[in-house]
């Protein structure tokens, strides 16, 4: 609910205040009278690699740290600690810079027992009361990150100071069993999270292994013991970019594709053109099922099997990859994978093109190396697949998870739910 709700949509036991709808008994407070601030001092690049003692530089708080500080990615020796700022267990670390308004003053809590640093732009808030787990969750909720956005100053690079922070509202719950009640949900739901990215990651790691072996012909399937060869991607394969000139876009239409859609992957949100141009672009060929989609201007060599029938077209920086008939596409999509399908790329790219390119006739001459029978390549490609099949449901519910736990904070950081 919004701070405009009127007095007949707020709910018994809820009251209308500056910063929204919030349960009558919590309190509307300053962040500044809840504790005081202090800054970090300023450790250096080469500094956070020069010992054995954790700490926190500020980039880290938007790219390493999400709510609560859990694991540390940089250490420093005794010397820099010396003159460095020792966090207290408790601390609130908000980043004193950033690039946008909308990402300004992102926060961590440091709740471990170990002895910690803060580097320079990290604005330090130590609480004298409440929970610093809740803080933890609640300094980064909407509701804040509202406030933290209208404070931020500068263009280029945006600052938040700490007299800026001591002026947020700040909405409490009243006893610090509910606090730590909401900042238990929220944390078992980090843990799931957490879960779930080490499973990816070890999948991936698998996945990796699994291609250094099978498309090198290093580990052999079983049943199968054929030759290897080295083939021009031209020997295999048709080869055509899209239009060279940029259509015009249309509200509703036939889907245009272009590099973004597949180094993303997603096929779903794209331009669109009309039929009548669809038609006139694809005349003498089209992108089909089975074929394969490769950026070669800006992101060069990012390939995408195509395994669901398609009506689209497509623009002069993607190439389209007609495979000929006893070579698996999906081979070739899981072989440009690779380190060796990389620096071929590379190595037959314009070298001083900016941004990066490369032309048909050189991605003809990339060189690729397959089994001579189509039934290993089939057989390499369904195993690999199945292994990119298990990531992607794990990612799913990776992002499903993600999507819990803002639901959750909206919910919970708000008292839209109570806990006790």
């Amino acid at each position: 609910m919004s701070a405009e709700c009127s007095a007949e949509t707020i709910p018994p036991g809820y009251k209308q205040t500056e910063v929204g709808v919030i349960p009558e008994d919590w309190q509307i407070v300053l962040m500044g009278s809840l504790g005081k601030f202090s800054k970090g001092q300023g450790i250096s690049k080469d500094e956070a690699v020069s010992g054995e003692i954790p700490c926190v530089r500020y980039g880290e708080i938007y790219t390493h740290h999400n709510d609560i500080i859990r694991l540390f990615n940089s250490r420093i020796s005794v010397e820099v600690a010396r003159r460095s700022k020792r966090l207290s267990k408790g601390d609130l670390l908000f980043a004193g810079s950033g690039e946008t308004k909308e990402e300004i003053g992102k926060c961590v809590a440091f709740v471990g027992e170990e002895e910690a640093y803060a580097g320079g732009d990290i604005v330090i808030f130590t609480p004298n009361k409440g929970s610093s787990r809740f803080f933890g969750y609640l300094f980064n909720s909407p509701i804040i990150a509202h406030q933290k956005a209208s404070k931020g100053q500068g263009d280029a690079i945006v600052h938040i100071s700490s007299s800026a922070l001591s002026s947020i509202k700040v909405p409490l719950p009243p006893t610090l069993a509910e606090q730590e009640s909401i900042a238990e949900a929220l944390s078992d739901t980090d843990a799931l999270i957490e879960s779930l990215e080490q499973l990816i990651a070890k999948k991936r790691q698998i996945k990796q292994g699994a291609m250094q072996e099978l498309l090198t012909g290093k580990k052999r399937l079983p049943g199968f013991n054929g030759k290897w060869e080295t083939k021009r991607l031209g020997d295999i394969a048709e080869i055509r970019d899209g239009t060279h000139q940029t259509p015009k876009y249309v509200e509703c239409g036939i889907p245009f594709f272009s590099v973004e859609n597949v180094t993303t992957g997603d096929f779903t949100n794209t331009k669109f053109i009309s039929e009548t141009e669809h038609s006139f672009l694809t005349k003498s060929f089209k992108i089909e099922k089975g074929d394969i989609l490769m950026t070669r201007i800006g992101s060069i060599g990012d390939c995408k099997f195509i395994d669901w029938d398609v009506d689209a077209s497509f623009y002069v920086s993607l190439a389209l990859l007609k495979i000929r008939k006893d070579y698996s596409a999906e081979f070739i999509c899981q072989y440009s994978k690779t380190t060796d399908f990389k620096k071929e790329i590379e190595l037959n790219s314009l070298q001083s093109a900016i941004p990066k390119k490369i032309n048909l006739g050189p991605i003809s001459d990339v060189l690729i190396k397959l089994p001579e029978s189509f039934d290993e390549q089939t057989a390499i490609a369904a195993v690999l697949s199945d292994m990119d099949s298990e990531i992607s449901a794990l990612e799913e519910k990776l992002a499903k998870a993600r999507q819990i736990k803002q639901g959750m904070m909206q919910e919970l950081l708000t008292g839209r739910i109570r806990l006790v």
